[in-house]
């Protein structure tokens, strides 16, 4: 008997981004594959044609295969033309967060070793402050949404002197729709920078085949179908969770994606009432902030049906009885795509749990020795896929923390948890200071690295602390230089101008000094158990608002 074609059945060398499109451009040819809320759609066949243009156009230009590309772009049809594009001509996609600046954005560029960007012209003054720093780069493809010329303005000189500067609607001209994609399951299709348990950030060197296998699990969290409509609710296209999650989870399964560019409370029903949504991913505190609202008798009389919660919020089932809706979650990482899922038709015993190991995965806790936990016990996550290719092939140019993160053969999460005897997986906290806020990872060390740089601070301390809303809050404890006060809204002002807002502290805690270890290493679990005190300045009861 013949097994019936589904998404995960396919065989590993049609696991490409490529591929996929072109077998659902020739299914669903006329159905709508991206739609935005303010207008605009494109069909499934129109974005294998389109971006067929902008993977020939990009091989014209000199991108070559495997070869990294930067990526800042607002969320649009156009950014999904060109992930699909550049998967297409086997380039690696390097998406940089639109929040990222100064320091972190040349670390990231200089890095990832990439020798062209494409960028919206709204960013270019960022990448001219760091100009003479930037190591590879040689080529800026400049993008301007309505498409104007006008609109690009004049590039700063240092930009026009230094590189050479193309236009992108020049990547279509005179160029055939016909394309036939050459990559591999096993070539590499990004690279994903995300905070590490330790240290600045680093890339996730993703291969076609692991992008696959996290679109692929996030599907199966929602069931999802052709019949589905997924609400992007504002989740950016350069995260992970909105460009494979979203994106790449309706593509594989025929879905349409409802693009929303930026995310208020006020446009969440109104968009999934005017767009019939069925589907949403909630990051952070969302959840949060959607219960809070004002009830209404219509509360539960929405097209929304599944909705994926992460974490999940303690008045989980209160909230799936007054919207009406199914509760999913699940646990994984850009490293180790949903090794564990929560299903609709699961018990969920409290907010912490998130669900049973799959298929596809192995799941242990493991103690500081690598020896496994007893049932109930906290310890580390670790992760192993059954079949290769289901995982980060490597940390970029990081051989030596690759190795420590697989050591044993298992990945190690740098995440607490623990089972209960059914093999329910929980999850605890982060066995180190980095944290998540908003759906953002953010490296303690980076923001230290900033502090640092304000010239009153002698030193400082950065650790997440929980706020409102069960969500994490970036909390800095500062030592000043002798005899200086720092006026902590100028030092908010001076940290505006260099971060991302994400990653700015919203609490701050001055002090003589910092508790150290013999060895002088800061022991952060003292000042994490002191937490927010009396003397604790906070940025949001002091009105100061942050500049994006």
């Amino acid at each position: 008997m013949t097994k019936a074609f589904t998404p995960s059945n396919l065989p590993l060398e049609e696991r490409t981004v490529g591929r996929i499109l072109a077998r659902q451009a020739d299914r669903l040819a006329d159905k709508n594959f991206i739609e935005t809320t303010s207008g605009n759609c494109i069909s499934y066949r129109d974005m294998h044609l389109r971006s067929n243009q902008f993977a020939q156009g990009a091989a014209a230009f000199g991108i070559e295969s495997q070869e990294p590309v930067l990526v800042m772009l607002p969320d649009s049809i156009d950014y999904v033309t060109v992930w699909c594009g550049l998967a297409k001509r086997g380039a690696i996609e390097v998406p940089i967060n639109l929040a990222y600046r100064k320091n972190i954005l040349k670390r990231l560029c200089n890095d990832s070793t990439a020798k062209k960007i494409i960028i919206d012209c709204q960013y270019v003054e960022r990448l001219e402050e760091i100009a003479d720093d930037l190591e590879h780069l040689d080529c800026v493809i400049l993008y301007a949404e309505d498409q104007k010329l006008d609109s690009y303005g004049t590039l700063p000189p240092k930009l026009a002197q230094t590189y050479q500067v193309a236009r992108f609607e020049d990547l279509f001209s005179d160029i055939s729709t016909d394309f036939e994609p050459a990559p591999q399951f096993s070539d590499l299709v990004g690279i994903m920078y995300t905070s590490g348990t330790t240290g600045a950030s680093k890339g996730v060197s993703t291969t076609h085949s692991h992008s696959f296998c996290y679109a692929d699990g996030a599907a199966e969290i929602f069931y999802l179908s052709e019949e589905d409509r997924f609400y992007t609710a504002g989740l950016p296209l350069f995260h992970l969770a909105g460009q494979w999650g979203v994106c790449y989870a309706s593509m594989i399964y025929g879905a349409t994606v409802v693009l929303r560019k930026g995310y208020r409370n006020a446009n969440f029903w109104p968009d999934i009432a005017e767009h019939s949504c069925t589907v949403v991913f909630l990051l952070g505190a969302i959840a949060n902030f959607l219960w809070q609202q004002p009830r209404l008798p219509e509360d539960s009389e929405t097209p929304l049906k599944k909705v994926g919660m992460f974490p999940v919020m303690t008045e989980h089932k209160q909230f799936r009885e007054r919207f009406g809706v199914e509760i999913s979650t699940g646990y994984g990482s850009t490293e180790s795509p949903c090794p564990v899922i929560h299903h609709f038709d699961e018990p969920l015993p409290n907010h912490q749990c998130v669900g049973f190991p799959t298929g596809r995965y192995d799941v242990k806790i493991l103690d500081e020795n690598d020896q496994v936990c007893t049932t109930g016990i906290v310890g580390e996550i670790c992760t192993r896929p059954h079949a290769p290719w289901e995982i980060m092939l490597n940390y970029w140019r990081q051989p030596e923390y690759t190795a420590k993160v697989f050591r044993n053969l298992w990945y190690h999460t740098g995440d607490a948890g623990y089972q209960d005897e059914e093999g329910r997986l929980y999850f605890v906290d982060r066995l180190t200071d980095s944290m998540r806020r908003r759906g953002e990872n953010i490296s303690s060390m980076e923001v230290e690295d900033e502090v640092n740089q304000y010239p009153d601070v002698l030193e400082c301390a950065v650790f997440p602390v929980l706020a409102e809303h069960s969500e994490q809050e970036v909390m800095a404890v500062i030592t000043p230089q002798p005899d200086v006060t720092i006026d902590p809204e100028k030092l908010i002002r001076f940290l505006n101008r260099r971060m991302a807002y994400f990653m700015i502290p919203r609490y701050i805690e001055f002090t003589a000094a910092i508790p150290k270890t013999p060895t002088g290493k800061m022991e952060k679990y003292k000042l994490r158990a002191k937490g927010i005190t009396p003397s604790t300045w906070d940025r949001v009861a002091a009105g100061i608002k942050l500049s994006r």
